[in-house]
């Protein structure tokens, strides 16, 4: 009996070990991105939320055994900072990646599958939109709400302009798409045009729209952090941008205070490192060429 559920196991280690070995970006990636998600949700368990408020601690005490990041002059815990506001930078980015992909996917598919008078509208658009400066215009916009910012309304400026590159993209993989054989065969078989998009077309993308996804989030993360260090974002968010922009304005850096600035930037640069190999895993996945041969 032994024997035998021995080998009952050996069949999905098999299986798990020729996932590692066929996507190793994706696994790696994937890992990183449960221990962020473990950083987040454990951390909860030491600090409390209300350590992120300005004026709840001791200000400018070095890193100890009580405050493991030390304090900031706003009387806040850096510990709880980097525990409460990653997941609030991921949301934004989130948020504007998942709106910049459905109104991308949408015009892409519309414009790739349709083309004609869609095409030219949807891809004149992008095209349009790709010319103007995009940061000066979500700089413009901010400006405009600044006091009036939280999270979802930063995401919902940074996704003004999130959904230009993916109609490019998913566009180009469209026009392809349409002409191959199975596409060609479904029609003749009178399957409608919704049926061919929702059965045929987009299964198949699913993993390069995974990748986009991915992407975008990146994309959107970037930029929202780019204004919030500006001082342009949340003001009373303990986002990463805006814990950035806190200590330029309080000198950290001249201060000596390298608790305050270190730690985010460490932070941002693990999301970003995590987001991409997954994104590049995504897309060895999405395309065989790209794939490691057993």
């Amino acid at each position: 009996m032994a024997a035998t559920g021995a080998k009952q196991f050996s069949g999905p280690v098999w299986h798990v070990s020729n996932f590692v070995r066929t996507f190793p970006l994706l696994t790696i990636g994937l890992i990183m991105l449960f221990v962020l998600l473990l950083f987040i949700t454990v951390g909860r368990l030491f600090v409390e939320e209300t350590h992120t408020r300005v004026g709840y601690v001791i200000p400018d005490l070095s890193p100890s055994a009580e405050h493991p990041l030390g304090t900031n002059t706003m009387g806040q815990d850096m510990l709880a900072v980097m525990v409460y506001g990653t997941p609030l930078t991921l949301q934004i980015g989130l948020i504007a990646g998942i709106i910049g992909l459905v109104v991308g996917t949408f015009m892409g598919f519309v414009a790739g599958y349709y083309g004609g008078f869609w095409d030219n509208l949807f891809r004149g658009a992008a095209d349009v939109a790709l010319t103007i400066p995009a940061f000066l215009v979500l700089v413009v916009i901010a400006s405009t709400l600044r006091g009036a910012t939280d999270v979802m309304t930063q995401a919902l400026i940074v996704s003004c302009l999130a959904w230009m590159f993916p109609t490019r993209t998913i566009r180009s993989q469209v026009l392809s798409m349409r002409e191959r054989g199975y596409i060609q065969i479904a029609k003749r078989s009178g399957m409608g045009n919704m049926e061919i998009i929702g059965r045929e077309m987009v299964p198949n993308l699913l993993p390069y729209l995974g990748a986009s996804f991915i992407l975008a989030v990146i994309t959107a993360i970037l930029a929202s952090i780019g204004l919030e260090a500006l001082g342009l974002g949340p003001q009373n968010e303990p986002t990463m941008g805006m814990t950035i922009y806190w200590g330029m304005f309080y000198t950290a850096i001249i201060r000596d205070l390298w608790w305050w600035w270190f730690p985010p930037i460490v932070m941002i640069t693990y999301m970003f490192v995590a987001l991409y190999i997954v994104s590049a895993g995504l897309d060895q996945f999405a395309n065989p060429r790209l794939r490691r041969r057993l």
